[in-house]
């Protein structure tokens, strides 16, 4: 795999430098593309914040090639509001926004967290809340040539998709409803290797729906070489999938982001 098939996520890397500084400082380390979480505080940002966020990409030069819709507050838990029955408005308008960012940008992949299972509301009406959802997007991805990805996450006891299989689960249920929605797999190899899945078998069962992949090492989620996950076996397994997205990089910098890249040489 090569170097220009990776992205960097500078929602967790670069985080010395303010949020617009990011872009700059990943194409000053070489990287010519870029991904982040929701970049604003808010569900529904001014224009202003967003023509902010779109102008220091392309100062920068960089491709915007990741994108998570609004997550809700993440330093207070909450990991997506996709299955909430309460958020649909912000949902809505994270949306909404994400469009124009995607007219403007061409970004192309758009992670829909799924959310925290909710004290005041069943598992059954969350998860009914994100299959109308996710079959509500299939303009979104038609007129973006887009992908959602949905993605299992770690260190989160109320978050449902846990392993690759919770979130394939998902994608088959909206299939399976006649929803034309372009939703696959985002393989977090931190995530799924921390909750216990073989993320080989992950690999070799689910190729062909994966639409984005995402790494860090174990334990720590510092960069690749830190811990102790084969991300290099694995990135070889990848590859003779003929994969053809991006790896983003997401993990936490040891030491000053700009230093973290060091492991590419000998991993890839």
């Amino acid at each position: 795999m090569n170097r220009d098939r990776l992205t960097v996520n500078c929602s967790i890397v670069f985080t010395e430098l303010d949020l617009l500084d990011r872009p700059a400082a990943a194409a000053a380390a070489g990287f010519d593309s870029v991904e982040f979480w929701w970049p604003f505080p808010t569900a529904n940002p001014d224009r202003e914040q967003v023509d902010a966020f779109i102008s220091a990409l392309e100062d920068a030069s960089v491709s915007l090639t990741g994108l998570n819709f609004f997550a809700g507050d993440m330093a207070a838990g909450e990991r997506g509001i996709l299955s909430s029955p309460a958020r649909g408005v912000e949902f809505s308008q994270s949306v909404e926004v994400a469009r124009y960012i995607a007219e403007r940008t061409g970004c192309r992949v758009f992670n829909a967290l799924y959310g925290v299972r909710l004290p005041d509301t069943t598992p059954t009406i969350q998860d009914n809340t994100a299959l109308e959802r996710l079959a509500s997007l299939a303009s979104f991805t038609d007129e973006t040539h887009s992908t959602i990805v949905l993605e299992p996450l770690s260190a989160m006891e109320t978050y449902p998709l846990i392993t690759a299989r919770d979130a394939m689960n998902v994608i088959t249920a909206l299939k399976a409803s006649g929803a034309t929605t372009n939703v696959t797999l985002l393989a977090d190899f931190y995530h799924l290797a921390v909750n216990g899945d073989d993320v080989s078998a992950v690999i070799a069962e689910f190729s062909s729906q994966i639409g984005h992949v995402q790494i860090a090492d174990a334990p720590g989620r510092n960069e690749p070489g830190t811990g102790d996950l084969p991300l290099g076996r694995w990135l070889n397994e990848l590859t003779a999938t003929n994969y053809a997205g991006l790896v983003g990089l997401e993990y936490k910098p040891s030491a000053l982001s700009a230093e973290s890249f060091g492991w590419i040489a000998t991993t890839l």
